[in-house]
Order: structure tokens, then sequence, then C-alpha cells
């Protein structure tokens, strides 16, 4: 039996696979609010066969988006905007639907990457973003506001707001963004934290922020379903936040309940130097769940299905998340089953499409009609 089409238990959640579709930002919100491409675009995924699709980064305040096209759920109006698009799924797809909750931090007021990326300026529609420190992320920018205890206290508190109105939207599980540059992850970061109060200097010091949102969100989320974390095992910049650092944050997660460690890396800064190539991040998973026995998510270059089977299988991760393999072929989980001998989840208009060497790709089918 393939290891990758086994189930897999987080909390209440059991998962028919082990295929997550990764949190992909598409900045086609608007104000915030979810629109007719997160319909499709999610309604798309929500067929694809994989066990559990993750909402893309969703800002918790208006000023932590990345750019202005950026998913939130802050106000009524980002809460409603969703709905329809979740209840769209839910009709016609069991997919587990999970959230990424986040906030851009020093990384916000950008530019959609087809518009180069690049810091939106005070005059042309930007705002002014708030990180641990006055550091902008690259040289020539607009350096952010450090952030005071009162603002502390709000982004904790807007954590909360979020994690509320995603258990209203019925949302299965949540997933705190602490990983690539932003918000939680400058926090960790002695590249983007040289802060000199209790949030700043020590390794205990620079975890304190991001546990505080850890412990604010799962109390405030139903125990019955699973609250995971993403991170950046490296910074891959000399001197910046690794591998070290990020066994003793997730065993402190640990401690705290946190069902899995989504684990990536890189973000922090523009100097970093990455090691690119096929599973390149797994050894980082595989290091994080060495160490803490934690369930983990291998991200990064994972393409191909025997790929995929090898990392869960061989121990190294127990999920695998699929981010542009999927954009790509939206039915990757389908190819994958088909390889591996597994099986899939499809919604009935599409049993026809079933391979007839592949009879037992969407389980026990049956055709009527005329």
């Amino acid at each position: 039996m393939s290891t990758l089409f086994s189930p897999f238990k987080l909390r209440d959640l059991t998962l028919p696979n082990r295929i997550v579709i990764a949190p992909m930002c598409q900045y086609s919100a608007e104000d915030g609010r979810a629109t007719e491409w997160h319909m499709i675009h999610l309604g798309n995924m929500a067929l694809s066969g994989a066990a559990m699709l993750v909402i893309e980064a969703t800002a918790v305040e208006a000023i932590g988006r990345i750019t202005p096209g950026d998913l939130g759920l802050y106000n009524d109006a980002t809460e409603a905007a969703l709905k329809p698009v979740l209840a769209a799924i839910r009709k016609h797809s069991n997919i587990a639907v999970a959230m990424q909750i986040a906030h851009a931090g020093r990384k916000a007021s950008s530019h959609a990457p087809w518009d180069g990326g690049q810091q939106v300026p005070l005059d042309k529609g930007g705002w002014v973003a708030q990180a641990p420190s006055a550091i902008p992320q690259k040289p020539g920018e607009l350096a952010p506001q450090e952030i005071d205890v009162a603002g502390l206290k709000r982004i904790r508190d807007a954590f909360v707001a979020t994690a509320k109105r995603a258990k209203r939207l019925g949302i299965d599980a949540l997933e705190i963004h602490g990983a690539h540059g932003y918000l939680l992850h400058e926090f960790l970061s002695p590249i983007s934290n040289q802060r000199t109060d209790n949030y700043g200097g020590s390794l205990e010091n620079r975890i304190r922020f991001p546990l505080e949102v850890f412990d604010a969100v799962r109390a405030a989320f139903p125990a019955h379903k699973p609250v995971g974390v993403r991170v950046s095992a490296s910074d891959w910049v000399e001197g910046g936040w690794d591998i070290e650092q990020t066994i003793v944050f997730a065993n402190e997660l640990k401690k705290r309940g946190v069902d899995w460690m989504d684990v990536s890396s890189g973000g922090v800064s523009p100097q970093q130097k990455i090691t690119l190539g096929p599973g390149y991040q797994v050894p980082f998973a595989e290091a994080v769940k060495a160490a803490t026995g934690l369930p983990t998510i291998a991200v990064g270059l994972i393409t191909d299905a025997q790929q995929a089977e090898d990392i869960v299988a061989s121990g190294k991760a127990d999920l695998v998340a699929i981010a542009r393999g999927i954009l790509y072929d939206p039915r990757w989980p389908w190819h994958a089953a088909a390889h591996l001998g597994g099986q899939v989840q499809a919604p009935p208009q599409y049993w026809r499409s079933q391979p007839s060497t592949q009879k037992a790709l969407f389980g026990e089918t049956t055709f009527g009609g005329r």
C-alpha cells in the first residue's frame, strides 16, 4: 500500500491521504475580500483529490497585508466574502479546508509580483509597515515602524479575532504563518529583530511573541480542531535564524499543543543564499520531526509522485505540501494515485474520466444513464 495514500489523523480531523495543497498567495482580493477568482481557484483546488486545502496567507489586519490584493479575514465584509466560496467547496468536495493566518510585518505595502513586487510608496497608495524593529527589508525602502507594547497586544488580539471568524466560517484547521520573512518570522530572526526589551535579544525573548500568538490562537479555536505553524527553518544567512533555533521553537510549541510544523525556509533577507534542488527543504522537516516527534509537512520542489511517496514512506515527513506543481497540474493527486496504486476522492461528475487502465482510481463507481 502507498504511504502517500494512507490516512493521517490530526486531532479529530482524519485526512484520507498525505497530500496538502500549500497556501499560495493570489493577490486577487479587493480590500481583503475574496472575489470571483477565489471561487474559481479554490474550487478548482478542492476537486484535486488532495486531503487538505490551505487557503492562502490571510491577513489578520489591513496593514498586515503584503499587497493591497491580499486576502484578509479582519472584518465583517471579509468574513462575508468567504462564505459563498466555502459553501461551494463544501457542497462539491470533502476536502479539509484549512487557513493560513498571517501578518506581513515589514514586507507589507508591496506591489503584486507581476507588478514588480517592490514597496508601494505612500503617495501611490502604500502604507507604513510595522515590524519588531525599524529595519527595512531592503536598503532604500521606507523603514517600518517599530511595534510598541500596545501594538503587540493589538496584533495578538487581531490573530484571535481572525481565529474566531475562521471558527464561525467552519474552517477545519489553522496554520499560523511564522515563515518567509513575515511578522512572526521577523521576531524570530536576529537579522530583523534588534529589540532591547523582553521581545528581542536572546532566543528566549525572540520566540516570546510568536509563542504568545500561538497560545492566544489555540485558546480561541475549537479544541478538537488542529492548529499548526509554518516556519522558515533557516534564513540561509550566516548569523541568522537556523535549524537549531527552529528545533528549540518547535519544542516550545509542542509543549503548547501544536499539531504540525510546516517546514519551509528563507524570506527574511535579500542576502540569502539558497541551494535549490528537488526536495531541498525536506532535510529541515526531517530534522524537526526527529528532534521533536511532531508531525511535519515537507515543502519545496516536491514535484514527482514517487519523490513524495519516498518522503513519507521513509518517515522524513508525515505529509507533503504541493504548491506550484498543483497550479501547473490541478489533478496532481489523481496522477500520483494512478502511479502509486492509490485512490482519490472525485466528484461523480468526473467519474467517467477514469482511464480504463485505472478502474479503482476513484474507488467503486457506477454509471447509469442512457
